[in-house]
């Protein structure tokens, strides 16, 4: 956008006097206002002629200042919390890699720690759109340099490769890969790339497809919240099963509820009795017409598993008699009796 300076020169016994007459307002403020007043009395079809390319061209500055982004997305789990966040920072595998071996050995000096404070232009994002931007990085338009999935709580470290999808390491192996790459601080960024996929050789445990984690047109709602079924307990966690009674194609994007196929889906909702909280994902199994079957996994926000919360706690209660922390109690109360029983 051009502009134009206006330079005004008074002698300063009259600014001084201006300044003091105008009170709150400075005589620079004062001439600003004056100068709008200005514009607004032009012909209206040429106010609003410029008055357009003014916002043309400032819309043109931020969809060009968007595009230059770089930035990468973590979902991050710690001390039983899930976090999705966004660092501003051009950062891929082996960065993520360093920064998280820097927070191992040394975390940042807040109270508690957590990982997003390794970064300072690091902002909160939801699961919808740590989701969005999983789908962007795979289309490799530039701008999502990397996408990461860290369990800290179980040891594993997920890495979106925009080729084969998500793989998965031990934070272990991801952390000495990254001591050994940046030994040598003068060693070139190609030789520590070479050192750190080396040391990763043959360390991967599983691979995620991108299509796991299911996304739909619309989100999950209070009102096609409903369960049926007897609740099992799977270990540390009891499985209520869903009833398919909302639009299941609209929240998760499949196609199931259509008569062109007869495909069906199983829905299961968590609770976690050591943790005491509702899982952060639904597993959605769909079984297909010709007999195949896929898991997929869909992501539960802190809103929510919130709505799912009071549902479990009353269906709880109609088929127990209680409820969901007095379950809780029993199964903690129990493994307690079993580590004794170890010891012993």
């Amino acid at each position: 956008m051009s502009s134009r300076e206006i330079s005004i020169w008074l002698d300063e016994r009259w600014y001084d006097a201006l300044s003091k007459h105008l009170g709150d307002e400075t005589l620079e403020e004062h001439l600003e206002n004056v100068l709008d007043e200005m514009c607004n009395q032009l012909p209206r079809q040429e106010y609003e002629r410029i008055s357009m390319l003014i916002w043309q061209e400032e819309q043109r500055n931020k969809e060009e200042a968007e595009a230059g982004r770089r930035f990468a997305v973590f979902h991050v789990t710690e001390h039983g919390e899930s976090v999705y966040f966004l660092a501003e920072e051009n950062l891929e595998l082996l960065h993520a890699a360093v920064k998280l071996r820097s927070y191992l050995r040394k975390p940042p000096e807040n109270s508690p720690a957590r990982f997003l404070g390794m970064f300072s232009r690091g902002e909160r994002i939801s699961a919808e759109q740590f989701d969005t931007y999983v789908k962007e990085r795979l289309d490799n338009t530039g701008r999502v340099t990397g996408a990461f999935d860290i369990d800290l709580d179980n040891g594993t470290f997920d890495a979106l490769n925009i080729m084969d999808g998500w793989q998965q390491f031990r934070i272990q192996d991801i952390s000495t890969a990254a001591y050994y790459a940046t030994k040598k601080s003068y060693a070139s960024q190609e030789h520590q790339w070479k050192v750190f996929l080396e040391r990763l050789d043959g360390k991967q445990l599983t691979t995620k497809t991108e299509a796991q984690f299911l996304c739909g047109q619309r989100e999950l709602r209070s009102e096609d919240i409903s369960f049926s079924e007897d609740i099992m307990q799977n270990d540390h966690l009891l499985e209520f099963y869903m009833d398919v009674v909302f639009d299941a194609d609209a929240v998760f994007g499949t196609q199931v509820c259509t008569s062109d196929n007869d495909d069906f889906m199983n829905i299961y909702a968590n609770y976690d009795l050591e943790r005491g909280c509702v899982r952060d994902t639904l597993e959605v199994y769909l079984i297909h017409g010709d007999g195949t079957e896929q898991d997929r996994k869909y992501r539960l926000s802190e809103e929510k598993q919130a709505l799912l919360l009071p549902k479990m706690e009353e269906y709880c209660k109609r088929q127990f008699g209680c409820g969901l922390d007095e379950l809780r109690s029993q199964y903690l109360s129990e493994q307690d009796g079993s580590q004794q029983s170890l010891q012993m």
